[in-house]
Parts: structure tokens; sequence; C-alpha cells
């Protein structure tokens, strides 16, 4: 019988010693994780959460390399991620736009290249669904269209750490960045991956993900598609129906990495059995017994 393992990562603040006076407060990420916490309750998970002074670099990566050791072929890694997204210059040449993208978590930024490299510690066989409710900062039009949008509706907030932040906290950080920042092992980690890895991002990578009063806008359109357990489509109709309730400038983003998985994109969202056929069991043939009879 297949196993499922849950983490679920909420930060509604982060540590401002690290991030250069900047405290990052956000108003419904930790929601956000208690939600997803109590879904994947619901479908037999085994559920844990690291809430913002708890979300530290050491804790998410020891979280993730626990349950890489603890599952096999067939198990599920379902992984939250709610939180203001960061970048840092791309210093090993594996990023088009020049950038890596980041989870800010409480005490330091954790790289994309450092996610992507633990999956190659899953066995071959796992999957691994991952969603993640934070920004990837865009080009600078796009930055403009979103302070448009916040000034234009009050109260709406983005969960993108600011550009000037970003850079005085490389500027400062940089012994720390650097190292992980250079290492080209970590650039082709995605070759790698032997586990499957399905990932639904709430946006694009040059949009911004707002937050909100109760969840932020996709974990609330995502609760609001599962309903409570009633939706019975695959994780791509899924991933569909969420987009359709999102704004244009809010796209939510589908991709798989690492092995090839149909069986795993066709399946009904948060189940853990793995949903292949087996083959069925080869029925014993009896031999009769020749008859004592002449």
């Amino acid at each position: 019988m297949a196993t499922g393992i849950s983490l679920h990562i909420g930060l509604n603040s982060v540590d401002p010693q690290h991030y250069e006076g900047w405290s990052g407060p956000l108003n419904a990420c930790e929601a956000d994780a208690n939600d997803m916490a109590d879904l994947a309750h619901t479908r037999s998970f085994a559920p844990t959460k690291l809430l913002t002074r708890r979300a530290t670099r050491a804790a998410v990566l020891g979280s993730i390399a626990h349950a890489a050791k603890s599952l096999k072929s067939g198990d599920l890694f379902f992984l939250t991620y709610s939180g203001h997204g960061g970048q840092l210059p791309d210093l090993n040449g594996d990023e088009p736009d020049g950038k890596d993208e980041t989870w800010c978590l409480y005490d330091g930024e954790l790289v994309d290249d450092e996610l992507y490299s633990s999956w190659g510690a899953f066995a071959a066989g796992v999957r691994i669904l991952l969603l993640s409710d934070s920004c990837h900062s865009g080009s600078v039009s796009k930055a403009l269209h979103y302070q448009a949008r916040a000034r234009a509706l009050p109260g709406t907030q983005y969960r993108a750490m600011p550009d000037e932040v970003a850079l005085r906290v490389y500027q400062s950080n940089r012994k720390t960045y650097d190292p992980i920042l250079k290492r080209r092992d970590l650039s082709e980690a995605l070759g790698n991956v032997k586990a499957s890895v399905l990932l639904i991002s709430g946006c694009q990578d040059n949009q911004l993900s707002q937050d909100g009063t109760f969840n932020g806008l996709f974990t609330g359109t995502l609760k609001t598609v599962w309903n409570g357990g009633t939706f019975k489509g695959s994780y791509r109709r899924f991933h569909t129906a969420i987009g359709a309730k999102m704004p244009p400038d809010q796209s939510p983003k589908l991709s798989l990495v690492g092995a090839s998985n149909p069986a795993f994109m066709a399946a009904r969202p948060f189940t853990i059995e793995d949903g292949k056929k087996k083959s069925p069991a080869k029925k014993k043939t009896v031999k009769k017994k020749k008859s004592a009879r002449s």
C-alpha cells in the first residue's frame, strides 16, 4: 500500500536580521499552510507544518531529506509553500533571464537550484506534488503594472520581496549565497531526478502572487475548485479549473520534471495510491490426479 507524507510551509514574516531590516509582513500564509495540512489529513497523508519562525532553511531542507529517505517507489510526497518569492543573480548560467528564483524562508533564501537538487535524493517511482503560492518578480514594466494595481485596489498585497531589499540582502550575504549560486552540480540536478515532480505554482515566473484576508489568491481559488473533495478530474483539469477563476495577471503554472509519469498527471488530485494498473495475479493451475482405476 502506498504511503503519503506531506510538508506545509507558511511564513507571515521573515527575520529582519537576515533581510536587512525587512520583515516581509504578510497576512494569510500561515492560514494557507494550515488549510493545506487539513486537506492533506483528509486524504490520509501524515502532515507536518513549518510556520514562520520554524520555517528555516535547515528545517525545510531537513524535512525534505527525511521524506526522501522514508519514501519508496509508488509513494507520494506532498509539499506546499506559501510566502514571499525572491530572486538572486544566476552565477552558474542555468537561467535564461539571469536570475535564480527563491523561497524567502525565515533565516534566509532557499534557491530553486537547491530545491531541484533535493529531488535527486528521492527513489525512482516516488511522486512529488509541489504547490507554491509565492511570487517570481518580472520585468520593470511588470513591476509597474502590479504597483498600479495595488494603488487602484487598496489593501492589495503581493508576495514578492522588493527589488531594493533583494539587492541589499544579496550584497550583505554574498559569502552565504555565492557558493550556492555557483554550484554547477546544483544546476545540473534536474537531469538526475528519478522521481516524478508535478509543480502547480500560483503564477508564472514573470508574475506576482496576491496575498489575501483568509488565504492567498491561488490557495483560496484552489480550495474553491477542490470544494471539499467534490472535484473528480485529473491534475491537468484541476490546474485548468483554477486558472479559469484567476485574473489574467496571475496565471497558475503546471509543469512536470523528472521521470515521466502519465498516470500521475491523470490521477485525481491528492490521491496517494499511484493508479498504476497491476498485472492480475496468475491463477494456480491444479493438476488432476490420474485415477488409480484401470
